[in-house]
C-alpha cells in the first residue's frame, strides 16, 4: 500500500507543470526580498521589493513596482539576473 500515493502525487506534479509552475530546490532560494536584480545587459535593476506569488521579482522602478517574470530569471554567479534587458523591464510597467 505504500506505492498507492505515488499516482496522485505523480499527477498533482504534472498538473503543476502543465500549469507553468515548477518547484525545484534551487528555485526557492533563487529570487529573495533585498537581493540585486540585474538585467542581462549588465544594469544594476534594483533589489527585490517582493517576491511574487507566482516567484517574479518585484523591483521599484521608475517609481513604480515591476514584475519581472519568473521565467526570465537565473543565478549567474551568485547573482540574480534577468534575461531581459532593462529597456524590456522599463517596457513591463
Amino acid at each position: 500500500m505504500k506505492n498507492s500515493r505515488f499516482p496522485v502525487v505523480a499527477c498533482a506534479l504534472s498538473m503543476l507543470t502543465a500549469s507553468g509552475l515548477s518547484f525545484a530546490k534551487d528555485d526557492a532560494m533563487l529570487v529573495a526580498k533585498g537581493k540585486v536584480l540585474v538585467s542581462v545587459d549588465g544594469a544594476r535593476l534594483g533589489q527585490v521589493y517582493r517576491v511574487g506569488p507566482d516567484g517574479a521579482a518585484q523591483v521599484i522602478l521608475g517609481g513604480k513596482i515591476v514584475s519581472v517574470p519568473a521565467t526570465t530569471l537565473s543565478s549567474v554567479d551568485g547573482r540574480l539576473v534577468t534575461s531581459l534587458h532593462k529597456n524590456e523591464v522599463l517596457s513591463l510597467q
